[in-house]
């Protein structure tokens, strides 16, 4: 699938998230500006702690960590930065979720940063103490971590799950006489990334599950939820009466072996056990 606007399906049960990873943003130490549109995958992904964009390194400031985060917490945009001597955040007031699109505009001049969503009003905070320089020389990540657990993350810049969704045109620039650009080098091009798909676009229209079985995806990873009695990549294989995930399931005892007849089954029953489910001994 060719993807230009990439569709993210959050954390899967592994703990893993779909991410994208973009070459460091050059020059931003001293004033950035970002612009970028989001879809949510549904109102309860608003809900949850969801990352958006993330760059920063473990490190020895007073508070720990040099890092730029923006993510989801409790339907609210949470933007926080830390240049060394303690995290600045902001946070929006709740999202319009009867909004299709959501759109951010957020940058920081030396410790002064502000958070613009949507139509609410623009909203500013000023990082604590002296220090005014942002240095980060991480990867810049879309929609998730290639981290395994966020607790190897600076502090402050924690968001549980990865993003449920789709995020677009994302644009930064680190000059206020410079053009909006895309990440990446080259231009918009990503170094890595794991289970991204295209927004609005499934792989499921490729694939055709049978016998009723329902197409599941998340990100890149696609499968046949398959009904009972089925199994199989496209749910074509029937399911033995000798399976474990028959139902229901035999009812050979002490080691019994299960048989499959044309119909129905035998118990070939282990020595020292007999009857027709090797229930005696």
């Amino acid at each position: 699938i060719n993807i230009s606007q990439p569709s993210f399906s959050g954390t899967d049960a592994f703990g893993y998230t779909s991410f994208l990873a973009y070459s460091t943003i050059p020059n931003i130490a001293f004033y950035y500006e970002f612009r970028l549109k989001f879809q949510l995958a549904n109102h309860h992904s608003a809900l949850q702690d969801n990352l958006i964009f993330f760059t920063g390194q473990k490190g020895q400031g007073l508070n720990g960590d040099d890092f730029l985060v923006l993510g989801l917490r409790d339907g609210r945009v949470v933007y926080s930065y830390n240049l060394g001597s303690g995290t600045a955040t902001i946070i929006s007031k709740p999202l319009d979720l009867t909004l299709s699109i959501h759109v951010i505009h957020l940058g920081r001049y030396l410790q002064k940063g502000w958070l613009k969503v949507d139509d609410q009003k623009n909203k500013t905070v000023t990082s604590p103490g002296r220090l005014v320089g942002l240095n980060v020389f991480s990867e810049f990540y879309l929609g998730g971590y290639r981290e395994y657990t966020p607790e190897l993350l600076p502090k402050g810049s924690r968001f549980k799950n990865g993003f449920q969704g789709c995020i677009f045109d994302v644009q930064v620039r680190t000059s206020m006489d410079q053009e909006f650009r895309s990440p990446g080098t080259p231009e918009g091009h990503p170094n890595s990334g794991r289970s991204v798909g295209q927004c609005k676009d499934s792989p499921c229209s490729l694939i055709k599950c049978r016998n009723g079985g329902k197409c599941r995806e998340g990100g890149s990873t696609v499968y046949c939820d398959c009904l009972t009695g089925w199994k199989g990549a496209f749910c074509t294989e029937t399911v033995s009466v000798c399976e474990p995930e028959h139902d229901p399931p035999h009812l050979c005892k002490q080691g019994g072996t299960c048989v499959p007849l044309p119909n129905g089954y035998m118990c070939h029953c282990p020595l020292g056990t007999t009857g027709i489910y090797c229930e005696q001994g």
